[in-house]
């Protein structure tokens, strides 16, 4: 596969090794060049898994979210390095947990059809109960995790109320196409000064930002059916103050581009509407082609049409 680069920066882009709902990755290509030059600071200020935050050229690069899981696996990447695999293989060969890359699937009485999920249940079962368990405060755990992501469903990341890791076992294990991902994601991690911070949004300190400072929030969407939302994890409210934080940036000459959904599903999320025709001589809307048709999540209607747009508060 040819390398993929931002033809502004030349800054090749890579793909995040944390599978997350709502993942930008597939729109990178599109909304890079959206995005302005010269970037003094860059915070990803809903980050995930971070596709869009690795691949943005700036002086210095804030990931913030709410999830600290998040944020220690980050860590953990960052400072182990090139330590960090050998690590996870240590993980997977104490737990018994396949290894196709090598030796195959056969080794393991199964084809890449069927996938290994048979294999490796129980002791994918073993590893999330000790690491559900765990109390070490170091890295180990967070390597359990990620091992616990690799042989997952679909390579989510997923935790209950309780904080619990709740995914069932999935039916890849550590290929080399996994490996790949996150060796380059790990290289860039280490090449330049990337922090990571758990604020909600509301609690963001804006006051380290200047106007060469660039906000990029791509919020869970208010109308859409996803994970984060079953369970009322963004409402109203959320949308509301994050609007307001929007233009409390725009009022401080904080650059700011937003990722959210007009209409979905027979679904229109009026209160972003009406903010947009409220602020029609201060931010500009840029419709995106994307559907959801790669997404994990499972959707009855995948033909109806998702309005996904990009708001700006300054000129490309």
């Amino acid at each position: 596969m040819p390398m993929l680069l931002d033809k502004d920066t030349d800054l090749e882009i890579i793909q995040s090794p944390l599978n997350y709902t709502g993942g930008k990755f597939k729109l990178l290509p599109q909304i890079l060049p959206l995005f302005p030059k010269n970037i003094d600071i860059f915070v990803d200020l809903f980050c995930g898994g971070a596709n869009v935050g690795v691949n943005v050229k700036s002086n210095r690069t804030i990931l913030n979210d709410t999830d600290d899981n998040l944020t220690y696996l980050f860590n953990m990447f960052k400072n182990l390095g090139s330590d960090c695999l050998p690590l996870l293989d240590e993980i997977i060969e104490k737990y018994g947990l396949s290894q196709s890359s090598k030796y195959g699937y056969e080794y393991y009485g199964c084809d890449s059809g069927i996938g290994l999920a048979s294999y490796n249940k129980d002791k994918f079962l073993k590893l999330r109960e000790d690491f559900n368990n765990s109390l070490d405060p170091g890295y180990y755990p967070y390597a359990m995790l990620y091992v616990l992501i690799i042989y997952s469903f679909n390579n989510q990341i997923r935790f209950n109320r309780q904080g619990q890791f709740n995914l069932p076992v999935g039916k890849r294990d550590f290929n080399e196409k996994m490996k790949d991902k996150l060796n380059k994601f790990i290289k860039r991690l280490e090449s330049k000064r990337y922090e990571f911070s758990n604020y909600d949004f509301r609690n963001f300190d804006m006051s380290q930002l200047n106007s060469d400072s660039f906000v990029y929030a791509d919020p869970p969407y208010l109308i859409t059916c996803a994970t984060y939302n079953e369970q009322g994890g963004w409402n109203e409210k959320d949308e509301k103050d994050l609007l307001g934080f929007l233009d409390k940036l725009h009022s401080n000459n904080i650059k700011f581009a937003l990722s959210n959904v007009l209409r979905s599903k027979g679904k229109e999320n009026s209160i972003l509407i009406n903010w947009i025709n409220e602020n029609t001589d201060k931010y500009k809307v840029i419709n995106l082609n994307y559907d959801y048709n790669n997404s994990n999540y499972q959707v009855k209607d995948k033909d109806s049409v998702t309005e996904e747009v990009l708001i700006i508060d300054y000129e490309v």
